[in-house]
């Protein structure tokens, strides 16, 4: 096991004192860059979702244009980001389509309660403030949340050698 010792000043002086094993040094920038693309991805998500939802609400007038905006969002959101958590974040192949539909599937199944945590979100925010700025506004803060807690999901039940 190999120690580097990294300097770090202190008023001026190196400090000696802070001691890493530089595995954890490499870890962490592989940590940090998986957050970002998770993030992105995530974002991109999130736009994909928001912009399928006024595509929707532009061509749909029905008394429950929000719950259509809110599944084409949702089914759009969902596909692109499978695909990016698959391929860029878990690095996870399938060996076959049927093994593929399966694991999207449990990937869909798990985003249930936090699509539910996002459309909660989304439908408050629209009661509350009557804007579909404000709408979106809450569909961002749902979605947010929902990837977080997706992502400890996915990792810990979807994208797992089986």
């Amino acid at each position: 096991m190999t120690f580097r010792w990294l300097p770090y000043r202190v008023s001026g002086e190196l400090d000696k004192t802070q001691w890493y094993h530089s595995s954890s040094l490499l870890l962490n920038k592989k940590l940090m860059k998986k957050l970002v693309l998770y993030v992105f991805f995530a974002l991109v998500a999130t736009l994909v979702n928001l912009l399928a939802q006024e595509a929707t609400s532009i061509v749909t007038s029905h008394e429950l244009e929000i719950f259509v905006c809110m599944s084409v969002g949702t089914v759009a959101g969902l596909l692109v980001k499978y695909v990016l958590d698959k391929k860029f974040i878990f690095k996870y192949s399938t060996e076959s389509h049927q093994k593929d539909f399966k694991t999207f599937i449990l990937y869909s199944l798990m985003g249930v309660v936090t699509t539910l945590v996002f459309w909660v979100t989304e439908y408050t925010f629209d009661v509350w403030f009557d804007t579909k700025k404000m709408r979106y506004v809450g569909a961002v803060v749902g979605l947010s949340i929902g990837y977080i807690v997706k992502y400890h999901l996915d990792k810990k039940f979807v994208f797992v050698g089986r």
